[in-house]
Formats: C-alpha cells, structure tokens, sequence
C-alpha cells in the first residue's frame, strides 16, 4: 500500500512540471527565458522561366535605375541589410500567362534571289492590241531554257515617263511638234509623273518628275517649244552656181582665188544628239521605285550625230535598267516607204533613223505620223499600248554577278498573233535582293 502511494506521487510531480506549475514543496520561481530558435528554410522552387526578358543594352549616357527593396530578391548576396539592388527589368508586353514571346527570326528564311519580270504587248494581223490571254497561253525562255512563271498580271501599272523633245529639226517639223505638245498631258493618269528633256546640240533637262496632270508641267511643255533649224540647200552639181559650165568658171571675177575652178562654200556640220538625250532621261527614269513602269519616249526624227554615246552602250544600259523606249517619228521620218529607206546606214555617215532599232531591244515601238493631228493621235496610242501591257516574272537560277546578256523570248499558244518583248536584260548586282519565305511565292501565282 505504501509503495503505490509513492508511486501515485512521482506521477503527479512529473505531470506537474510538465505543466510549467512549481512543484508541491516548492516556491514560486520566475520562468526562465527561452531563446528564440529559427524555423526550417523553405524549399527552393525553379523560377517561373516565362517571365525572364531579355535585358535591353542600355544607351550611351545611360545608367540603370536602382529599383525599390520591396523589388529586390530576396538572397541579396551577402550585401548590407538596407541596401537597394537593381531590379530586373519587368515584362511590359508579355504576362506570365502568355508564355515566351515568339523570336521573329528564328522562322525567318532568307535567300538572294533574282525575281525578273517582262512586260510584253500581243497584237494580231490588223496591228490591234489582243486581249484575254491567261498564263496557260504564255511561255517564257531564257537563253532557250523555259522557265517557270510565278506572276501573270495585266493590272495596269503606273509610269514613271521621261519625255525627249528633238528640236534639231526643221522649222515645219518643229511647228507640227509645238502644236501637238498641247495634247500631250491628257494621254496620262494622275497617278502618273513625268520629267521632260530637250536637245539640239546638247541635252538640256526641263524639270525632273512631276504630276501628269499638274499645271506645272502644261508650263514646262510650252516652255520646251524649239524653233527648229534651216533645212539645207543643195551643195555642189551643176545648178548649185550660174557661173560654172562644164565644170569650169566661166566668169573670173566671181571666183575667189585666181586660178580657182568654183566657188566651193564650207557646209555647216549638224549635231543631233540623240543617243546622249536617250541616256539622260534612262537615268531619270532609274529613281523610279520597281512599282512603276520606266519608260522614255521620244520625238524625234530619229537622226544621230555628235553623241558621246554609242549605240551599243546605250542599248545595254536601257536593258539593264529596264527602261522600255517608245518614239514618235517625225519629219523625213514619218513619211512611209522614206523611213523605211533610211534605216540603211552608209559607214561613216550621220544615222537618219536609229530609233526603229533602239524601242525593238527594249520591248518599245516606233509610231511614225506625218500631220499634226496624227502626232496628236500617236501620244494616245503609245500610253494605250503601255497600260495594256502582259506582265510575267520568274526567278531565273543564273548568277547575278554573271555579266553576260541573257536573251528572253516570250511566245504565245495561239496562232496569227505577234508579240512585242525585250530582247533580253543584262542582269546586275542590285537585282539580287534577300527575300523571306513568304515573299518567294507571290500572292499572284498563276
């Protein structure tokens, strides 16, 4: 009985000090201090990688600002308590629920191509204009390879035009062109521009591109109205002078020097600087943005003399550019059966129609008109004949930076019909431009 009662004891007193409570026997004590233990450290999670921008390179005179220590993580890397750190830059565009921004030219694929493109003009038997041939109709060879095309449009495109005015023609001629310049600016759109030239002995430029329909240039065209030159008289042959028979002076008096056979005058050299006005007005028309049509067209009788520029030169220059050239022949010129003779050129003599030559090697035509209401008249029909235009392109496979000439033929599938084309194109450096995968095909594939 004793020893359970001392057992009953022992448990009470455990208890009891278990409980904090002073033990019986014992008097009241102040509790002693417990020192405060830290808790366990969280565990580490991996960052939210979504969020995480890249940081911007910082300007020139720039320095970062220091953020708020709200901000700032929260291992500090042993710096002092109280200092702020730079925060990172916070996402302005994107959330964290939107995921990584897309990089833009990871999907991006860039090659050099040459994208070439031909216009062509389809006339039939009566020299009319042919319309509704579809890509199916066409087919297009370089160098004799058929290449496949990747654009046929007939959208009319706008023209960016260098008008040449010859006024080293006679004084008729020169009053049938001052008379028709007038109906010149209604063959244009407004969506038009045009810069105008004149040459004589030189080539003088009027003014660069302007509106087609703008007053300013109805100012410009009156303004390179010419007056034209004195035809030339018949020199040397028995009726030349009355005091020659038989090839002898008959009367001494008249004869300048003593023992002299005729009186012989020294006849005045003409300078028709064709080729140089045409070379002036291609590089004009080269600012013009790939959008626009090139064209240079000219009035002139087609006679060359005194320019720096051959033909050959000039040819390869207008079919590197693209320039196409369309004329207006007058004077001789315009007369049919006499234009046609004067396109046989005698070695060493002045070219009285080089013209004809120059529009067929860039995919032009010659329009000769004789009167004044058929100058008139020719302006219209050249402008129809370049809106209604065929428009096909192709990415040839040759080297940009292969120089040679590459000659182009363009056929059609139906018969009787005649097509107007470049000969060809000299390719240059600058036609090979960097192209993404969405501009290899274009939205006008046949």
């Amino acid at each position: 009985m004793l020893a359970r009662h001392k057992f009953w004891a022992a448990t009470l007193a455990i208890t009891v000090g278990a409980m904090g409570l002073p033990a019986m026997g014992q008097g009241t004590q102040t509790p002693a201090l417990q020192q405060n233990v830290p808790d366990a450290p969280a565990p580490q999670t991996l960052p939210k990688l979504n969020t995480i921008t890249p940081v911007e390179p910082a300007g020139p005179g720039e320095v970062p600002a220091s953020g708020s220590q709200d901000n700032a993580p929260t291992d500090n890397g042993g710096a002092t308590p109280g200092t702020a750190l730079p925060s990172s830059p916070t996402p302005t565009a994107q959330t964290e629920d939107e995921g990584p921004a897309p990089v833009g030219h990871a999907s991006d694929i860039v090659v050099f191509t040459s994208f070439v493109q031909i216009p062509f003009t389809v006339k039939d038997a009566k020299n009319h204009l042919v319309a509704g041939l579809t890509w199916r109709d066409t087919r297009v060879y370089e160098n004799g390879v058929r290449q496949q095309l990747r654009l046929f449009t007939t959208d009319p495109f706008p023209l960016s035009v260098a008008l040449v005015i010859d006024q080293s023609v006679t004084f008729d001629t020169m009053q049938k062109i001052n008379d028709s310049l007038g109906a010149l600016q209604g063959a244009f759109t407004p969506y038009d521009e045009v810069s105008v030239f004149t040459y004589n002995n030189g080539v003088t430029k009027q003014t660069d591109f302007t509106a087609a329909q703008s007053p300013r240039l109805g100012v410009i065209l009156d303004r390179s109205k010419g007056e034209g030159r004195e035809p030339l008289e018949i020199q040397g042959g028995p009726l030349s002078q009355t005091t020659i028979v038989n090839n002898r002076q008959v009367d001494p008096n008249t004869a300048p020097v003593h023992g002299q056979l005729g009186i012989t005058t020294t006849v005045p050299r003409e300078y028709h600087t064709l080729n140089d006005a045409i070379l002036a007005a291609a590089r004009e028309t080269v600012s013009a943005p790939r959008q626009r049509r090139r064209i240079v067209y000219v009035i002139s009788d087609g006679k060359e003399y005194g320019s720096k520029t051959s033909e050959k030169e000039l040819i390869k220059y207008l079919q590197t550019n693209k320039v196409e050239v369309y004329a207006t022949l007058v004077g001789d010129s315009g007369i049919p059966g006499l234009g046609f003779l004067d396109r046989v050129h005698l070695p060493l003599t002045m070219r009285d129609d080089e013209l004809p030559r120059v529009t067929a090697a860039t995919g032009g035509q010659c329009d000769p008109e004789f009167r004044p209401r058929g100058i008139e008249d020719s302006f219209a029909k050249i402008t129809e004949e370049v809106r209604n235009q065929y428009t096909v392109g192709y990415y040839t496979h040759a080297s940009p930076f292969d120089e040679r000439f590459r000659r182009i033929e363009v056929r059609v599938m139906r018969p009787g019909l005649t097509v107007i084309a470049p000969d060809g194109y000299y390719p240059s450096a600058s036609d090979s431009r960097p192209a993404k995968a969405a501009d290899v095909t274009p939205t006008a594939t046949p």
